[in-house]
C-alpha cells in the first residue's frame, strides 16, 4: 500500500516546509497536481516549483497533468525531477503516442479516468502503463466529496490485472480520508492519495500511518494470504 499525500492541499507559502513534513511522514509518493486552467478549470504551479522541492526529499514524485497539451511539459517536469507522469485518457487518440513520449523519457508512465468516462476508454492502454489513476472526484479543486459511484472502476481495473496478469498500480483521488480509504482498498486500489486528508491533520505522520492501517485492513489479498497462513496452521503434521 502506497500513500501519497498531494501537495495541492499543502500551504502554498510553505511548500518547502510541507514537502519536509511529507518526507519525515513515512508516506511513500508526492502528488503534484499540475492544472493548466484549460483542460481543468484552474491553475496549480509549474516545473520550477517541482524544481525547487526535489533536493528536499529523495521520495518519488508522482506528477498528473490535467492539461489540454501534457507534451509540452514532460521535459521541464523530467529535468524538474519528476519520477512518473500521469496523462488523461480523455485526450483521446493522442494518448498512445503520450504514452510511448513519458517512456522514452525514461519515466514511469501513468493514465487517468475522470469520474465521467468509461472505464473501458483506458482497457487498450493497460499494457503501457505503470498505473492506472481512477479519479473520484472531478478534477480541478481540492476538498471535493468523494464520488461513491467510481468505486465500480476500481474493481473493474483490478478484475483486469488479474485476468490479464499485469503489474499496474490502481491509484484513487479525490475525497479520500481515513473514512474512504477503506472502500477504496477493497476494491482493489494500492495507491491512495490524499490532499486534505492529509495535510488537514496536526500530524502528517499520525494521519499516514492511520490511512495505510486502515487501507491494510481492507486489503482483499492480505486477507487472503492471512486466511491461508491460517489454513496452514490447522494442518495435521506430517508423520
Amino acid at each position: 500500500m502506497i500513500i501519497a499525500p498531494s501537495l495541492l492541499a499543502a500551504n502554498f507559502g510553505r511548500f518547502a516546509a510541507d514537502t519536509q513534513r511529507f518526507d519525515e511522514s513515512g508516506a511513500e509518493w508526492l502528488h503534484l497536481d499540475i492544472m493548466d486552467g484549460n483542460f481543468v478549470p484552474n491553475i496549480s504551479f509549474g516545473p520550477q516549483v517541482v524544481k525547487t522541492l526535489r533536493p528536499l526529499t529523495k521520495k518519488f514524485f508522482d506528477v498528473h497533468l490535467m492539461c489540454s497539451k501534457p507534451e509540452v511539459l514532460f521535459d521541464p517536469f523530467v529535468k524538474a525531477g519528476a519520477d512518473q507522469i500521469i496523462v488523461h485518457v480523455e485526450l483521446g487518440e493522442r494518448v498512445e503516442g503520450l504514452l510511448w513520449k513519458i517512456k522514452s523519457l525514461g519515466k514511469k508512465v501513468g493514465l487517468a479516468v475522470n469520474p465521467p468516462t468509461a472505464i473501458e476508454n483506458a482497457r487498450p492502454y493497460l499494457d503501457h502503463i505503470d498505473l492506472l489513476l481512477v479519479m473520484t472526484v472531478n478534477p480541478g479543486f481540492g476538498g471535493q466529496p468523494f464520488i461513491h459511484e467510481c468505486v465500480p472502476k476500481i474493481q473493474q481495473a483490478a478484475a483486469w490485472k488479474r485476468e490479464l496478469g499485469l503489474n499496474y498500480h490502481i491509484e484513487v483521488d479525490g475525497g479520500i480520508t481515513f473514512d474512504t480509504v477503506g472502500e477504496c482498498a477493497r476494491a482493489g486500489a494500492d495507491v491512495f492519495v490524499s490532499g486534505t486528508g492529509i495535510f488537514g491533520q496536526h500530524s502528517l505522520k499520525t494521519a499516514v500511518r492511520k490511512m495505510r492501517r486502515i487501507a491494510e485492513q481492507n486489503d482483499p489479498a492480505l486477507a487472503d494470504l492471512q486466511c491461508e497462513q491460517a489454513d496452514a496452521a490447522t494442518l495435521p503434521l506430517s508423520a
